[in-house]
């Protein structure tokens, strides 16, 4: 079987390079934790791997906003690799600041077709608490996307770790537009309602929206289903006892046969799969 090789990206504050890494090893595929600078360079190209990740942490100290620098860089240095790779049916994922940096380059939402133009839509701004927040919360995902990355996936618990994770655009149009298009792939919940009961469009309180996110948007695709980014950390709940409530009988069960598994580390193998599926 095709082993599916991924790029992890590091330096410049990324830290979170290493566990993206093991996740993608443990369902199956190849990773390479890659300097972006590599890639800039030419000592390495983006084209010889098949899935791109971009981790969280806190690219250039997030100095002139969260994402910002790193974003501009990839969109000025990495234009024609980026969109070679999306043209190619290659899948991105960005995490965190990973996610803050997709927006900033335009790939997330993207333009209405489905060649990236660049072109920046919206953003993430300060969570209305006014401060870093470090917690767990509870998503549910789109049934009706076609995002490539949350294939079968109804609700998991996660971590959040950012102090910039408020998603916002600028008119009501646009957000309907994203809405409309299913491209909103994750969303904040209660996790006391069942799911059918989480499709309000009103902002939740704190802390079950950890942020204010409009539309408690916690994670987006691009028309394509091929590039995701999410601000909650996935990686983070690849295992069962990873979970706070795992030493109280509490942890939500696996979401495939293997008994170990954290709800998070499907996100991981349906790009793996997918990749898969295209060999």
């Amino acid at each position: 079987m095709y082993i599916p090789k991924v790029a992890v990206l590091f330096g410049f504050g990324i830290n979170c390079d290493h566990e993206t890494a093991a996740v993608f090893e443990m369902v199956g595929g190849e990773s390479t934790r890659v300097h972006l600078n590599s890639f800039i360079s030419g000592e390495d190209e983006l084209s010889n791997y098949d899935i791109l990740a971009v981790p969280g942490g806190f690219s250039f100290g997030d100095h002139l906003g969260s994402g910002r620098l790193m974003g501009n860089r990839m969109r000025f240095s990495l234009r024609d690799e980026l969109l070679n790779f999306i043209k190619s049916g290659k899948p991105i994922i960005g995490i965190c600041n990973g996610f803050q940096v997709l927006v900033k380059t335009g790939l997330l939402p993207g333009p209405d077709n489905n060649e990236p133009d660049f072109i920046q839509r919206a953003s993430l701004t300060l969570n209305d608490s006014g401060r870093y927040e470090d917690r767990w919360v509870t998503l549910d995902f789109n049934k009706d996307s076609n995002c490539i990355w949350t294939k079968g996936l109804t609700r998991i618990d996660c971590p959040v770790r950012h102090g910039e994770g408020k998603y916002v655009m600028p008119d009501a149009e646009s957000l309907a537009n994203l809405a409309n298009n299913n491209q909103i792939t994750v969303r904040y919940v209660d996790p006391q309602n069942p799911q059918s009961d989480n499709n309000n469009d009103e902002v939740l309180p704190f802390p079950l929206s950890p942020n204010g996110s409009m539309m408690n948007i916690a994670g987006i695709s691009d028309k394509t289903g091929l590039v995701f980014g999410l601000m909650p950390h996935p990686e983070a709940i690849y295992a069962q006892w990873l979970h706070p409530d795992f030493s109280r009988g509490g942890a939500p069960a696996s979401t495939t046969d293997i008994q170990w598994e954290g709800q998070g580390l499907q996100i991981f193998r349906n790009a793996v799969e997918y990749i898969q599926s295209t060999h």
